[in-house]
């Protein structure tokens, strides 16, 4: 049991210090959320996939796509899914969106899907993420827009 503790401190400290720098979202507090995410995905990847397939719309084999075949993080992939529910587009539409600025950041990217800073949907993501990270990934609204 020390020693999964153990694992799990370190994975989550290694997380930290190497994706902190990956996330740009406008926001200090979800930035640090996402890294969370991550953290918590690399230990129980099983459990991240079935709490998004519990709270959007979204298969086990998009997930799988999204990770394996385009290499997102959790982070990344909670993202895509959550922008796509708040901007009712498709998951397709947010991941073409990653695919071309993902370097610029999340910030970036949800402005180009019409999420602004200060603007209601910006603190719908902000607020539902932080819920997250305190331990439940269910989000308030069960099913998500996909394509």
């Amino acid at each position: 049991m020390i020693r999964l503790f153990i694992l799990y401190v370190f994975v989550l400290a290694l997380s930290v210090g190497t994706v902190k720098a990956q996330y740009s979202t406008g926001s200090d507090d979800l930035n640090r959320n996402l890294i969370k995410i991550d953290a918590e995905a690399s230990v129980n990847f099983g459990a991240f996939k079935s709490d998004l397939i519990g709270s959007y719309d979204i298969t086990n084999g998009e997930i799988d796509y999204l990770s394996v075949k385009l290499g997102m993080s959790a982070g990344d992939i909670y993202m895509t899914v959550r922008i796509a529910k708040i901007t009712s587009v498709d998951i397709e539409k947010v991941v073409d969106v990653y695919q071309v600025h993902r370097r610029k950041g999340w910030g970036v990217m949800a402005k180009e899907l019409g999420i602004k800073p200060g603007s209601p949907e910006f603190h719908a993501l902000k607020g539902s993420k932080n819920k997250k990270a305190k331990g439940s990934t269910k989000s308030n609204n069960p099913k998500g827009k996909k394509g």
